[in-house]
């Protein structure tokens, strides 16, 4: 698809926004891809979140991102949800559509497959059990795209075990609701661990995890990235297990908004990469 006479117009939505390395990945796509326009960071509170999503097609919007807290609240303003975005009960991506009409979908589960996939390509989702901490947002984007790649069996831990069986409820019979006393025996034979909450990002409590049942070859992930390297991928990474950080599942993403947005899928490259790491470390 050809821009050469528009300015092409896309941002995130959340509150607060100014921490976000979306602007700067799509920026540096555009600017690849030599297209003139610009992706915005846009700090809406709760009670503008109406407006702003009304105004998106009026003011030239191909779409945007959204973020915490507003992606679930989005829902009930959009005229038309994916299948994906219904099954995790969450919207990343909206797409102002030349009629107005807003439509809403998911690509944080494909974004979380797809870093696992580059970065471990021989990575399978139904080599084993899998043990999954956390019942947020991410935790049921994180199940949902495991389900779909054929995850057999995942061990669904949280402080809250009534909001674990809920997402068992919505997704299916492979997710085993346990409770946080149990996270310690969940580990016995998994393949892979992944850490859904925010303990171990910046400002939140470290994750205290026991990692001595782990086996050496499980995969250990995290979907925060700042820190790129959590406490828990250091002490798996000491012990030997192959580990990934959540960079990779905001990278991932970004493409399939794209092809959404503007009929491109851009490349997910080391330059990219290197530069969203710089950001977040400053070196």
């Amino acid at each position: 698809m050809k821009h050469t006479d528009k300015f092409l117009l896309a941002g995130v939505i959340g509150y607060p926004i100014m921490h976000s390395r979306s602007p700067m990945m799509h920026n540096h796509w555009l600017e690849k891809n030599s297209l003139v326009g610009r992706y915005v960071p846009l700090a809406i509170q709760p009670a503008h979140l109406e407006g702003a999503l009304r105004g998106l097609h009026p003011l030239g919007f191909s779409g945007c991102n959204v973020t915490i807290p507003h992606k679930q609240a989005c829902m009930q303003y959009l005229d038309e949800l994916s299948p994906s975005a219904k099954a995790m009960g969450a919207v990343s991506c909206i797409h102002a559509r030349e009629d107005g009409s807003l439509f809403g979908t998911n690509n944080d589960s494909f974004g979380f497959i797809r870093n696992l996939k580059a970065s471990n390509p021989n990575w399978r989702a139904d080599a084993g059990p899998i043990t999954v901490i956390g019942a947020g947002g991410g935790s049921r984007a994180v199940c949902y795209g495991l389900i779909q790649e054929g995850a057999k069996e995942i061990r669904l831990v949280n402080r809250s075990f009534e909001k674990a069986q809920v997402i068992a409820n919505s997704l299916g019979p492979q997710i085993k609701p346990l409770d946080w006393s149990q996270l310690s025996e969940s580990l016995n034979g998994i393949k892979t661990l992944v850490n859904a909450t925010s303990l171990g990002m910046v400002g939140q409590a470290p994750l205290v995890i026991d990692l001595s049942d782990l086996d050496k070859d499980a995969l250990v992930t995290d979907i925060i990235y700042i820190p790129l390297e959590t406490d828990l991928l250091k002490t798996a990474k000491a012990r030997g297990n192959p580990v990934t950080n959540g960079l990779g599942m905001l990278l991932h993403q970004g493409p399939l908004a794209w092809k959404i947005w503007f009929g491109i899928e851009p490349l997910v490259t080391e330059e990219l990469r290197g530069l969203l790491e710089k950001s977040i470390t400053g070196q």
